[in-house]
């Protein structure tokens, strides 16, 4: 599937901001499945500097300078990105769970992708005994992988109430499952929280999903923002997998990447320093759209 993405980032000032420093993670990149035929950023007001590189997990970055004062900043990513669907695994290749974590434990990997990376706690995804026993629900022994891990996903879509509002991007991981409530975030963290307490390698995608959806098929939620879902390693054979705990399904061509990393601190769409006084606004709008041929 090929598609069109446009995403609009809009911020406010109450007084003229006179420095400011910002870090953007806003640009896909090639992956497995995925090819960025196209990608175009238009940032108001001109930058003093900027400077693009590659994070550890493959993720670009752009670093910018604003010195001059503002009132607004407006930043617009354009791309056009083909994602080619996933099959699911055939009989008799998902390996037990205890497998896989026995492997991951015993990998000698250090390389991005390795899946000792997405083994312990991060800054967002602590230990939680609560969520671990949550999670060992869907892990009776020798259940495979991808099985257990699909059936964890559509119990969070089904246990928890997607709320906007209700949370914000440094709501713990433990309050939002006590609360039963949040976003794709919140979701995304509670899960990874609860398969890094089994011991298996989880990592936090963010991403888009297609606004319209199928003929037939109901939208998803999540579909005008940025997204964000669990990547699950499944042994040597199977490599990564994606899952959506938000809309309880594994991820194929409606999903598509933007970073990689262990908690939502890794692929923060953007961060840095502003120097202002007064509040700020903030609105993103996000359009993702099939293109045809």
């Amino acid at each position: 599937m090929r598609y069109q993405v446009r995403q609009v980032t809009d911020y406010s000032y109450a007084r003229p901001v006179v420095f400011a420093q910002h870090v953007l993670r806003i640009v896909p990149v090639d992956r497995p499945g995925q090819t960025v035929s196209r990608c175009e950023i238009a940032i108001s007001p001109e930058p003093a500097m900027r400077r693009d590189d590659t994070d550890f997990f493959g993720n670009r970055r752009i670093f910018l300078d604003l010195d001059r004062p503002h009132r607004s900043l407006k930043i617009e990513m354009r791309a056009e990105i083909s994602v080619a669907g996933t099959s699911r695994p055939l009989p008799g290749m998902d390996p037990p769970w205890e497998r896989v974590r026995e492997t991951a434990f015993a990998s000698a990997d250090m390389s991005p992708a390795s899946p000792v990376h997405a083994l312990f706690p991060s800054t967002y995804v602590p230990r939680d005994p609560a969520i671990r026993a949550y999670a060992s629900a869907s892990f009776p022994p020798g259940r495979p992988i991808l099985e257990a891990a699909f059936d964890l996903a559509k119990r969070i879509q089904a246990d928890f109430a997607y709320a906007p509002g209700t949370t914000d991007t440094s709501t713990p991981a433990a309050k939002a499952f006590a609360m039963r409530r949040g976003v794709c975030q919140d979701f995304t963290h509670i899960m990874i929280s609860g398969l890094r307490g089994l011991g298996l390698p989880a990592a936090y995608v963010s991403g888009f999903l297609r606004t319209i959806p199928p003929a037939g098929q109901p939208r998803l939620e999540g579909a005008d923002a940025t997204h964000a879902w669990v990547s699950l390693w499944c042994g040597p054979e199977l490599g990564w997998w994606g899952l959506d705990p938000t809309n309880g399904l594994i991820v194929g061509e409606d999903h598509i990447v933007l970073a990689i990393g262990r908690d939502f601190v890794d692929v923060a769409p953007n961060g840095g320093v502003v120097i202002a006084a007064g509040d700020h606004d903030i609105s993103v709008a996000v359009d993702v759209k099939p293109v045809a041929g």
